[in-house]
């Protein structure tokens, strides 16, 4: 299991700067078990030159603090990389620093960069900062303990800079972004939501051509949460009751997938299995409900369907490989629906995968029902592992 109180959930989506096809901001997150870190860098200029600069600093910090350095020898590696600019006498990148140990303590460094916004409850808050000089730079920290839905905002100064010359003659001050941060923040809501949000109002502000690299970074802390998922029929039917007791007493929220499985499951807790009528998308069969479960759906369709969810996801994380269309997570089909819980709500998942052969599927294939639906899962366990999940696999 992960060490830990909390979970960290991060999301960063860049604007490119007009004309060009790469970005001179970079986002990079390192996940540990027992902390994740996440580096913003603002590479001088833009275009591939910008995009290298930014690069190698992310990279570096992130790198170097992901594997225990000192703070102060991440910053005189960079200093000593990238010195600064002969010309115009200011460095080639700057860098903003979040460091969030999973006990609650929370570490930031700043360096030339905007201010990042921290958000507790939905109201601005100022940890105390103190400035060192590492490595011959001005550096801004401050270590605080985090409470359970902080929210900690870094952008790049594409951000303060949207609508210069266009709706904003001066720009979209900082206090106008806390203004506008206090003002949308919900409660539950996540890192992605927040980072849409802002990047959504800058690219208005640009009127759809960015004047600069633009570029947010959210940090959420949430206390852990466990999802467990049933997915196929126990081994043999005398299982079905320990397996089922084995879900509805765990802590946490409960999901069952497949027709049978939720028959199993309806008919263990003495419960009905009611399934809705309405199809939220075509492709996506309809979800049910059993008293005492949090979510009901069908089997290997919604599965992969789910994980196809969950590469969009990930794909839309990747400041180099924005999609063309971003992802819908509120929509009410079942795989949305499943997605958005294990990516959103959910820190520590355990799949409880049946090893019974389901023979409602052997109509259509034989291997279809275990070989696919155990396949998936193990697949989507992977993927959400990478995005910084505690998952674990059980087979009963």
């Amino acid at each position: 299991m992960a060490h830990g109180k909390f979970y960290v959930d991060t999301y960063s989506e860049s604007l490119f700067k007009k004309g060009e096809e790469l970005c001179g901001d970079m986002v990079n997150v390192i996940r540990k078990p027992e902390e994740t870190v996440l580096v913003l860098a603002d590479g001088m200029g833009s275009g591939v030159k910008a995009n290298i600069l930014a690069t190698l600093t992310s990279r570096i910090i992130s790198t170097m603090l992901g594997g225990d350095a000192d703070i102060d020898d991440c910053i005189e590696t960079i200093s000593k990389t990238l010195p600064v600019c002969n010309d115009r006498g200011i460095a080639y990148s700057t860098f903003t620093i979040v460091r969030v140990k999973h006990t609650g303590e929370v570490y930031t460094a700043e360096f030339d960069g905007p201010e990042i916004v921290v958000v507790r409850d939905g109201i601005l808050d100022e940890p105390e900062k103190n400035m060192r000089i590492i490595g011959g730079k001005e550096v801004w920290e401050c270590t605080f303990m985090a409470e359970d839905g902080d929210m900690i905002i870094g952008f790049s100064d594409g951000v303060i800079h949207a609508g210069i010359g266009r709706l904003v003659n001066l720009g979209w001050k900082r206090m106008n972004v806390v203004e506008y941060i206090q003002r949308t923040y919900e409660e539950g809501m996540s890192a992605r939501d927040m980072t849409r949000a802002l990047i959504g109002v800058c690219d208005d502000l640009y009127q759809g051509e960015a004047g600069d690299d633009t570029t947010v970074a959210t940090v959420r802390i949430v206390k852990r949460d466990t999802t467990r998922v049933m997915v196929g029929p126990p081994a043999t039917p005398e299982m079905d009751s320990v397996a089922v007791k084995k879900l509805v007493l765990s802590s946490g929220r409960k999901v069952v997938c497949g027709g049978t499985t939720s028959q199993i499951v309806a008919r263990e807790l003495g419960e009905e299995l009611k399934v809705e009528l309405k199809y939220y998308d075509k492709k996506i069969p309809p979800t049910g409900y059993v008293k005492g479960i949090d979510l009901v759906t069908e089997g290997v369709l919604t599965l992969s369907a789910a994980e196809k969810i969950i590469d969009k996801y990930i794909l839309e994380n990747d400041d180099n490989k924005k999609p063309y269309r971003y992802l819908d997570i509120e929509k009410k089909d079942g795989a949305t629906k499943l997605a958005k819980l294990l990516i959103d709500e959910s820190s520590d998942i355990i799949f409880m995968i049946g090893t019974a052969n389901n023979q409602a599927h052997q109509a259509d294939a034989e291997t279809l029902s275990l070989d696919v639906k155990v396949r998936i899962v193990y697949s989507m366990a992977e993927k959400l592992r990478n995005l910084g999940k505690n998952v674990i696999i059980e087979e009963y």
